[in-house]
């Protein structure tokens, strides 16, 4: 195999001082994504790509399986309000779910919205909605082509004709209706300048009230921290109606304060129930002025415990429910009743518990499952005042089959099967535990066809993101189906620095302790090899996001270990992330580049930075959206560039760069199958899985 001719990447003598070191930055140019010189790059890179992967024969294949496969009715957990039931579904190939409203749960219905109207290509999306307590007004965010900014409008339901309220400049919100259904309470931020949407960052957040039937600039401002850019506030209201919640979060640091106000209160005051940034904090339920909450306070695991309004000084606390040896991750109040999520090594656990904490059972799970949200709301459904709560349930071979559960008599039923046109029989999960270099336990799920074996040639994808304190659970991907099908081994592994173990879990993972996130991983690498399972040539890995630096990371320190990276719309900077968009929020689990402690941690490890001129790596296609508004996509093209520049070997250094996408959000199905047939087919022809036919690409 000889070297691809890859396009010409200008490098500039742009360098910067960081704390007496010089650092150059010869690619910065390539953060400009709409610039002409930009574009051309873009365009030439697209063509080599498609080119290179024109030439493996499976390619095709895998599209013709994935479509084929992708062709099966979703829907997501039914929920009631106000006597009327609603449900996303997704009869098949839809570039965008459905809402539908019916009269039962298990009724057809009728569609109420249908992103797929409103956009030719699918690239309108509805990243959250909000109905009324009584069914009437759906509130619902659109987002175009990827981005994270979101539009709100007014729907009512009798009629499916949307109102003339129309709110702006939104972001990660989702809003909380008045009981009376008089206008809801969301957040939103000054309208960027125009033309750097997707580029200036995203600061100061205030909360406002919409009033139905009155403009946005007419809003009542509810709740702002001007001198605390950073806080980022959002409001929800009361199972009673009676009061606003304000969390409030610093970026993405894990701990929240909390605020009242008491709608009932002719004052309007705003009233701290947790004041300072103590501890992660989520108010389930109140009754009265007592509120429960789910808190790591305590307990690094999670626990329920209740605070008064009146005296909420923490040693007035009560605990409610204590913590246990799983991970609470969530906890829902439904039917007078608290049902709680837990991670028992990474997959879920569901238990009851009455107000005062006593436990009634727990609600049976199918093996190695958890709840599986798709694609908005909740997992789980269901209303304080009913017994009756709905779940979805996804496993590595579930495509997400619907349960219910009745609280008043401890029924569980099957409600809607998997759909997807696999036999779940045909494939086997098995979970291990993969020494870390430093004797840390790291969970890992292998999943496979029931006829393969360790034979040590098996192709591996393995997958990670370890971050933010977020837990990989079993879930189901077509992508990973057809994988699996094919003969591959799907390895997800469990690191430090997610939210399988609870916050000293993901301590281990963030700031100083970054480097334990990509030693595990690269430990789950090493156990595949000596395991009889594989060898380093035939193991691809693939992470997005957070997921994407890790594989980075992992590549260019160890790059033997891998036969083939696929990056997908990766933090690959760590030493600009801050200064775009979300980034300066991202500091609570990487540090800040530009405090003289912490600099160190992030420039031994940012991908960018630690590639090796000479250095032989392993093929690797990175992947990103021309869209992306949250891990903008210059940190992609200076890592693509860069690496081409620096590839001592000749296996290829590809980038794809997806139009009118961003960082995964609402992608139109179209899209998503296209580009995962562009990452398997690239898998396998890196692995050595199938031949590349070079006549078939020139």
């Amino acid at each position: 195999m000889s070297r691809l001719p890859y396009p010409t990447a200008r490098m500039a003598d742009t360098v910067e001082d960081h704390f007496g070191e010089t650092v150059p930055d010869p690619y910065r140019w390539l953060e400009v994504t709409d610039a002409p010189e930009t574009v051309a790059w873009i365009e030439a890179e697209n063509a080599l790509t498609e080119r290179w992967l024109s030439a493996v024969p499976s390619r095709d294949p895998i599209r013709r399986r994935l479509t084929e496969l992708w062709d099966y009715p979703n829907a997501g957990a039914p929920f009631e309000r106000g006597g009327r039931w609603f449900q996303f579904r997704n009869p098949g190939l839809l570039n965008q779910p459905i809402l539908f409203v019916m009269d039962a749960p298990d009724a057809e219905g009728r569609p109420l919205l249908d992103p797929n109207a409103l956009a030719d290509d699918g690239t309108t999306a509805v990243p959250a909605i909000r109905l009324t307590d009584d069914g009437s007004l759906l509130a619902y965010a659109t987002s175009d082509a990827g981005s994270d900014w979101m539009t709100w409008r007014v729907r009512e339901v009798a009629t499916g004709i949307d109102r003339e309220d129309v709110i702006e400049w939104s972001k990660f919100c989702v809003v909380a209706w008045r009981s009376d259904g008089s206008g809801f309470y969301y957040d939103a931020m000054d309208a960027p300048a125009e033309g750097s949407e997707f580029l200036d960052e995203s600061r100061t957040p205030r909360v406002f009230f919409h009033r139905l039937g009155t403009k946005q600039i007419e809003d009542e401002l509810i709740f702002a921290t001007e001198d605390e850019p950073e806080w980022l506030p959002g409001a929800d209201t009361t199972d009673d109606g009676r009061f606003v919640v304000i969390s409030i979060a610093r970026g993405t640091f894990p701990e929240q304060q909390v605020h009242v106000i008491d709608l009932t209160d002719p004052e309007g005051s705003v009233r701290p129930l947790v004041p300072d940034f103590s501890a992660r904090m989520a108010v389930i339920t109140n009754v009265g002025t007592t509120f429960y909450v789910l808190t790591d306070d305590g307990a690094d695991r999670q626990r329920i415990v209740a605070i008064d309004l009146d005296d909420p000084g923490h040693a007035r606390w009560r605990e409610i429910v204590a913590e246990t040896d799983d991970m609470l991750s969530e906890a829902h109040f439904f039917g007078g009743r608290f049902v709680c999520h837990y991670l028992h090594d990474a997959h879920s656990v569901l238990r009851v518990h009455e107000l005062d904490g006593t436990f009634v059972r727990e609600i049976p799970m199918p093996e190695l499952s958890a709840l599986g949200v798709w694609p908005l709301e909740h997992a789980m459904e269901g209303r304080a005042e009913s017994h009756l709560t709905h779940f979805r349930v996804t496993s590595f071979v579930d495509s997400g089959s619907i349960w219910s559960h009745d609280l008043a008599t401890g029924e569980t039923a099957l409600v809607r099967p998997a759909g997807a046109g696999i036999d779940p029989a045909a494939f086997v999960t098995e979970q291990v535990f993969v020494p870390g270099d430093d004797g840390t336990r790291v969970p890992m799920f292998l999943t496979r066809r029931r006829d393969i074996v360790p034979n040590g040639e098996t192709p591996v994808y393995l997958y990670g993101y370890g971050g933010y304190g977020i837990p990989l659970t079993p879930a189901f991907k077509v992508p990973y189906a057809v994988w699996i099908e094919r003969g591959g081994l799907l390895a997800v592994a469990n690191l430090r620095g997610g939210g399988e173990y609870g916050r000293a879990w993901h301590d281990a993972g963030r700031l100083a302790h970054k480097q334990n996130v990509f030693d595990d991983f690269m430990a789950c690498a090493r156990w595949l090899a000596r395991s009889g399972w594989s060898r380093p040539d035939r193991i691809g890995i693939n992470g997005a996001s957070n997921g994407g630096l890790l594989v980075g990371a992992c590549e260019t320190q160890h790059p033997e270990l891998f036969g083939a990276v696929v990056p997908e719309v990766g933090v690959m900077d760590m030493l600009r992330f801050h200064k775009f968009t979300i980034g300066w929020a991202w500091t609570s689990d990487f540090g800040d580049p530009d405090d003289a402690e912490q600099y160190p941690w992030l420039r031994a490890y940012s991908p960018l930075h630690n590639i090796r001129a000479g250095a032989r790596y392993p093929a690797t296609l990175v992947m990103t959206g021309d869209h992306d508004d949250r891990v903008v996509p210059g940190h992609s093209f200076k890592f693509a560039a860069a690496m081409q520049a620096a590839q001592g070997g000749d296996a290829p250094i590809l980038i794809r760069v997806e139009t009118s996408a961003g960082h995964g959000m609402g992608k139109p199905t179209a899209k998503v199958i296209a580009e995962s047939a562009d990452k398997l087919a690239f898998l396998e022809a890196a692995l050595g899985v199938v031949e590349r036919d070079e006549n078939a690409a020139s």
